[in-house]
């Protein structure tokens, strides 16, 4: 009997596991489709980076906290912009369909990390934001990469390359 609750609760925390994967992929993703063509919601079409805008222009240049200065200084840079979207891309498509979750997780950590210190003071909480949950959410789904069920993960650490990297996972 325990051992079929504790099979049961393995098979539930995998799904969650993977809702959550897929759930932090498709944040990541539609910020770099938004951004990309300009879908209306955070970004207009007007200045959406097929029509020349920045993708980390408005969200930068308004940074006015502890490292204000710092990030406003990266803000329109065309390396920034460009390693910034192809982060969003590779970690919502990485996350989605559930391979490289490790260097997903990784990616996507640094890059809301580094939101978070743009956003420092906080305006709600001392500490804690969205971005630090997240945060949480991707190093659980990392580290529960064994439970990943709905995903192409398996066949992707099956590939050659992958199982003579395995930071590749």
């Amino acid at each position: 009997m325990a051992k079929q609750i504790a099979t049961s609760n393995g098979r539930a925390l995998g799904i969650s596991l993977d809702i959550t994967r897929i759930l932090l992929g498709f944040i990541f993703l539609w910020a770099f489709l938004d951004k990309t063509f300009g879908l209306g919601k955070a970004t207009p079409s007007a200045r959406a980076w097929l029509e020349g805008g920045s993708p980390t222009t408005g969200f930068l240049s308004n940074v006015d906290g502890t490292f204000g200065s710092f990030f406003n200084g990266l803000a329109g840079n065309v390396v920034v912009d460009w390693l910034f979207m192809l982060g969003l891309l590779g970690v919502g498509v990485g996350l989605m369909l559930g391979i490289a979750v490790r260097v997903s997780a990784v990616a996507g950590s640094a890059m809301l990390f580094l939101m978070w210190l743009a956003s420092l003071p906080l305006a709600n909480n001392p500490i804690i934001d969205d971005h630090l949950v997240y945060i949480a959410a991707l190093a659980a789904v990392a580290f529960g990469l064994s439970l990943q069920r709905l995903s192409l993960g398996s066949m992707w650490r099956s590939l050659p390359f992958v199982k003579d990297n395995a930071w590749l996972q």
